[in-house]
């Protein structure tokens, strides 16, 4: 892969597709990630060494390495080097869970998996995760505590393909650590919606609530490195004692 700076094949400004040098050589990283040949954990070769193999220069490189850093795909360590990111808690906490208690101490819930089940996706999973008739899903339901108290039921739906064995495992509390090291499958960004919902009556004996509560309802769609759709969460939120908290910048 050529510089652009030295007329290498990077393209103009006003070519169509154009995509900076650094987005390009960011790109090529992260395909790395997503098709298993960088591990999470693992250390990147020096910037001078991935400049001389992609064949660009060490601030391109840089550059591409400052934005997987940014969007959390990298954890820098200094005097040590650059390493691939680990979906353990604290990235998890800081970067897909938001709610967060109105006393303000930030803290990773604990889980408890009340159902694991495989089954032919209906249409709405098939909808959500873009999946073909015919194809399974692993379903887990679970109940969600911060500091001791119930607060979140949630419902989780994973392609089977991606994930072959989960339905006959013990889901542990840290689902996105599981699709990366197990499966190979990491989860690099999620879209989110909002919605206020009254609570079934099933969902509000696990809270411990009436029937009919006022909940907030936060549907997720993970997405894997490789741009596939690898999770579907249905998460009902109690938010009497904690709030939603989106850092937008």
């Amino acid at each position: 892969m050529a510089d652009g700076r030295d007329g290498g094949g990077a393209g103009t400004a006003g070519s169509i597709g154009f995509r900076p040098l650094y987005q390009q050589i960011r790109d090529v990283l992260v395909q790395r990630i997503a098709d298993g040949r960088l591990q999470p954990g693992e250390m990147l070769p020096s910037e001078m060494q991935l400049a001389s193999e992609l064949g660009v220069s060490q601030g391109t490189v840089r550059k591409a390495l400052d934005a997987m850093t940014a969007e959390r795909l990298l954890v820098r360590r200094q005097g040590r080097g650059t390493f691939v990111a680990e979906h353990d808690e604290t990235r998890i906490l800081f970067q897909f869970f938001k709610l967060v208690p109105d006393d303000g101490a930030r803290s990773f819930p604990d889980s408890e998996v009340l159902s694991v089940t495989a089954a032919e996706a209906d249409e709405a999973e098939r909808e959500r995760l873009a999946l073909d008739d015919g194809a399974t899903v692993v379903r887990i339901r679970r109940l969600r505590r911060l500091a001791g108290v119930p607060v979140i039921v949630e419902d989780i739906v994973v392609p089977e393909a991606m994930v072959e064995g989960l339905a006959a495992m013990e889901p542990p509390n840290n689902l996105y650590g599981l699709y990366a090291g197990r499966f190979g499958v990491t989860i690099g960004r999620a879209q989110e919606r909002l919605k206020a919902v009254a609570l079934t009556a099933a969902d509000a004996a696990l809270l411990g609530v009436p029937a009919g509560t006022p909940a907030l309802e936060i549907d997720r769609l993970a997405i894997a490195l490789d741009d596939r759709r690898a999770e579907w969460r249905l998460s009902r939120c109690l938010t009497e004692h904690v709030h939603y908290l989106s850092d937008l910048r």
